[in-house]
């Protein structure tokens, strides 16, 4: 019985600590302050990319606020495009998605996207999808309100090797193995 009972506490912490290391890299934050718009790469504008921003329902009517992005690659390639928002065409309007054609430097793997939000209406974003030539598209699931004048979002560039990403790797090992262990003692009991 003692055995089974440790199998299960193991199993419950191994659980939630992948349920928490998961959540750290699928949560939009503010951007490290080592991030600088001034230092983006605005020449050499070379590749197209598709933008599609999706608006949440949650977010109000429509929105005032300015919004802008900047997206890029582990490699330092980075596009950053300012003013997004557009009144008049009832951009970033509530339950809708626009989608934007933005040049920049060519680049690898989209892997990073900061949003920067300016005004009063408190705009809430459900995702952006970024479209580039040569690369899988990728969505970055916001889903939340961007806090006013910081960027705001997703870097999974260094995650591929990060110990984030290992030990969540580890502890889906740990609890598959705990997962037969505890079918295998049920079995024999």
């Amino acid at each position: 019985m003692s055995t089974r009972l440790l199998t299960l506490l193991c199993f419950l912490f191994f659980s939630t600590f992948l349920s928490v290391s998961e959540s750290k890299l699928s949560e939009p934050h503010a951007a490290a302050g080592s991030f600088n718009v001034s230092l983006i790469q605005k020449v050499g504008a070379s590749c197209s990319y598709t933008v599609i921003i999706s608006t949440s329902c949650s977010s109000s009517r429509y929105t005032r606020d300015q919004i802008s992005i900047a997206f890029g690659d582990a490699y330092g390639n980075q596009i950053y495009a300012p003013r997004l928002d557009d009144p008049s065409t009832k951009t970033f309007e509530q339950c809708s998605s626009d989608t934007f054609e933005i040049n920049g430097p060519c680049t690898y793997q989209i892997c990073y996207v900061y949003l920067y939000r300016s005004g009063p209406d408190g705009w809430i974003p459900e995702s952006v999808k970024i479209y580039s030539h040569g690369s899988k598209a990728v969505t970055f699931p916001y889903n939340t309100n961007v806090p006013e004048s910081i960027w705001y979002g997703f870097n999974y560039c260094n995650s591929a090797s990060g110990s984030d990403v290992l030990a969540i790797g580890l502890g889906r090992i740990v609890l598959t193995l705990l997962g037969f262990i505890v079918a295998g003692s049920t079995l024999l009991l």
